[in-house]
């Protein structure tokens, strides 16, 4: 479904991502953990071919992202759906018109079927009440979810979520978490999520992946990332990690 084959990336002279490989299964939820900072929206917008490596192949359905044409991209793109971590709502348009756009702007569907799959996505989200408010009139987990229902509204077969419970009380994290597992299951779809949650990591996970010092320093399934003799990640899950490793040999870019 998602293949990185040995992918380089730097800004400037700053090591985002040094050599990686990795595999994400069709219909699998994906969780890239690490520190703020280290690479892992890097990776998201790799996926989703907003920007190219310096080396290295990026595969979406065996059809190559990186270093493609607009066209090949475009065509990519609407396999996936991405929530950005603030929402990324349209502060003049409702959230009903949020959900909408994309909907409205490539024009699949008459009004009146937009409006059908619109509210259906409202609905599922919880935001039925919602629709007609506007991005400042909601709290933040609604706007949370209203991207997540932007995000889902052409039922993508890719859903890339970057930091999904970020800035949320842990009320509405778990509703969030709660949801990611909802979209897994109700469309089908490949999840690939990018946390520093480690709770909502071992709850939503198939597999896990640390990113650090540019690297997978370790991925499993969560139990297997629970008992990794590694240190750097037990340090990692269990908070008493807060920096880099710096070896001398490399300027890393966490």
């Amino acid at each position: 479904m998602i293949e990185f084959n040995r992918v380089s990336k730097r800004f400037g002279n700053k090591i985002v991502l040094d050599n990686i490989s990795f595999d994400i299964n069709k219909g699998e939820t994906f969780v890239i953990i690490g520190l703020s900072g280290a690479g892992k929206t890097t990776i998201l917008r790799h996926i989703a071919g907003f920007v190219d490596p310096d080396s290295g192949e990026i595969l979406i359905d065996n059809i190559k992202m990186n270093n493609s044409t607009h066209r090949v991209k475009a065509v990519l793109r609407k396999k996936m759906g991405f929530l950005f971590q603030s929402g990324a709502l349209i502060n003049w348009l409702s959230i009903r018109d949020n959900v909408a756009l994309s909907l409205t702007e490539l024009k699949m569907g008459s009004k009146k079927e937009i409006n059908r799959i619109v509210n259906e996505k409202l609905e599922l989200l919880q935001l039925g009440d919602a629709g007609d408010k506007m991005p400042s009139e909601v709290s933040g987990g609604m706007k949370k979810r209203a991207g997540l229902a932007r995000a889902i509204v052409h039922n993508p077969d890719i859903i890339l979520y970057d930091e999904p419970t970020s800035g949320l009380d842990p009320v509405m994290s778990s509703m969030i978490s709660e949801l990611i597992i909802q979209m897994q299951c109700k469309l089908g779809a490949t999840s690939v999520v990018v946390t520093h949650d480690i709770e909502s990591a071992y709850h939503i996970a198939d597999r896990i992946a640390m990113l650090y010092n540019g690297e997978i320093l370790e991925c499993g399934t969560p139990d297997e990332i629970k008992g990794s003799a590694n240190p750097v990640v037990q340090q990692f899950i269990n908070g008493e990690i807060t920096g880099p490793i710096i070896d001398g040999q490399k300027n890393y870019y966490i």
